[in-house]
């Protein structure tokens, strides 16, 4: 059972998406157990950021890039927006039953990697050899604009409406 490890990690891109996904599950660890949203802000970027990694390494390079504009960039810049716009108070209390919500959390972690771990080790997984695009970007490009053109329109409708509502919602808090 453990063979399957040492074969695992003597490979460098393997080594490389263990690192990455650390990374990714450091990241929302990180995430939910912050007090103060700005910093689950940065823990959330930080986990896209290690998430457009796996990209990179999956050789899916127009994803990795949308990543890093949309969720690293897009959606953490909007999240800061509006914990500034919005107003918090100082919450300094500590719950006192912490340290056995710590023990239980580090008890069920330990628990799933057991459980996800013996699954991976005794999963069989067919190998196929599947033909690759020489050129993703393009690909994904053509596949867009041909086969879902009218549900990229309906997209863009709906981001449009839905950027209008935002504009007259705040033009009502405002008056």
């Amino acid at each position: 059972m453990f063979s399957n490890i040492a074969e695992f990690f003597s490979s460098g891109s393997n080594l490389v998406f263990f690192v990455f996904a650390l990374f990714i599950i450091g990241g929302a660890i990180f995430m939910i157990s912050f007090t103060k949203v700005v910093h689950m802000v940065v823990a959330v970027a930080f986990s896209f950021l290690s998430l457009a990694g796996l990209y990179v390494l999956l050789e899916a390079e127009f994803v990795a890039f949308v990543q890093i504009l949309i969720y690293a960039g897009a959606i953490s810049i909007l999240m800061i927006f509006g914990i500034m716009m919005t107003k918090h108070g100082e919450d300094n209390g500590a719950s006192s039953g912490r340290p056995l919500h710590n023990i239980l959390l580090g008890i069920g972690i330990l628990g799933l990697f057991g459980i996800i771990f013996y699954a991976i080790q005794t999963a069989d997984f067919p190998a196929e050899n599947v033909a690759l695009a020489q050129d993703n970007t393009l690909e994904i490009g053509m596949r867009i604009f041909t086969d879902h053109v009218i549900p990229f329109e309906l997209m863009s409708v709906l981001l449009t409406v839905a950027f209008i509502g935002a504009i007259v919602v705040a033009k009502r808090e405002e008056e």
